[in-house]
């Protein structure tokens, strides 16, 4: 299923996925208000300039990407979630780390927007 805009695949999500989907969406824009959304392989994404960042709702975890790449403090507290590529998974039966991913969403807009 193609998807138009983050209303449309949130509508494709059901359950606890659902909320943790919106929780990460009001960590962006409660710290990049002027970033827009956008979908992007298939996947809610923001562009400010460019797409810094993207997350998506699977069958057993939210994923976050891409990797965090230049802070090696954040990079070592996120090793819990890291996968090989070190994009991120954070499984459903487990408490969503918000604080860490307002980390995250700050350290990937500082990345991108430098390059």
């Amino acid at each position: 299923m193609a998807f138009e805009s983050h209303e449309a695949y949130f509508a494709s999500v059901q359950g606890e996925p659902l909320a943790r989907l919106m929780a990460i969406q009001a960590q962006i824009e409660a710290r990049f208000p002027t970033a827009r959304r956008c979908i992007s392989y298939q996947m809610p994404a923001y562009r400010e300039g460019r797409i810094f960042i993207y997350f998506a709702a699977f069958k057993k975890h939210i994923g976050i990407y891409p990797p965090v790449s230049e802070d090696t403090a954040l990079i070592e507290a996120l090793a819990p979630y890291r996968g090989p590529k070190g994009n991120l998974t954070f499984p459903h039966d487990q408490d969503l780390p918000l604080a860490l991913i307002a980390r995250v969403v700050s350290a990937l807009h500082q990345e991108y927007a430098r390059r």
